[in-house]
């Protein structure tokens, strides 16, 4: 396969969601900010969410989210995911524990925090993350422990 000619300048992940606004507010926790949305104050069907290095867009749903079935992860870098757990936890997530498998309980509409792990690829650690939808965010340190 012959490499392609073209430069693509972006990739930038669509996710289907249930609430826009709730997953809005959810991104926010990570740092992104509202860049611009359509549809009526308070129940937008579209919005994209920005910060350096990171992209989102948001879309209304046309059926239901079904949490456990949601086939693709996020991968996002932090400097010390101790304080990236703590700052989650104190804005609201629900803390998951130890992360234990796929149990439909682990997927609150409120979003979901899990205590950090520290497999062979990411000895500093990494804390797994659902946002409202299910979706899944892996959230990890570089570097050793």
């Amino acid at each position: 396969m012959e490499p392609a000619t073209f430069e693509i300048r972006s990739f930038v992940p669509y996710l289907h969601v249930a609430d826009v606004q709730d997953s809005v507010r959810f991104y926010a926790l990570l740092g992104l900010g509202l860049d611009s949305r359509f549809g009526p104050e308070g129940r937008p069907y579209w919005a994209r969410m920005k910060r350096p290095g990171c992209d989102l867009m948001l879309s209304l749903a046309d059926g239901p989210i079904d949490p456990a079935s949601q086939a693709v992860l996020f991968y996002l870098h932090v400097d010390d995911v101790a304080e990236f757990r703590a700052e989650m936890l104190q804005a609201g997530l629900d803390d998951g524990g130890p992360y234990a498998g796929g149990s439909r309980a682990e997927f609150s509409r409120s979003g979901t925090v899990f205590e950090p792990t520290y497999p062979y690829y990411m000895p500093a650690g990494e804390v797994r993350v659902h946002d409202p939808d299910g979706y899944v965010l892996l959230v990890g340190q570089m570097g050793d422990p």
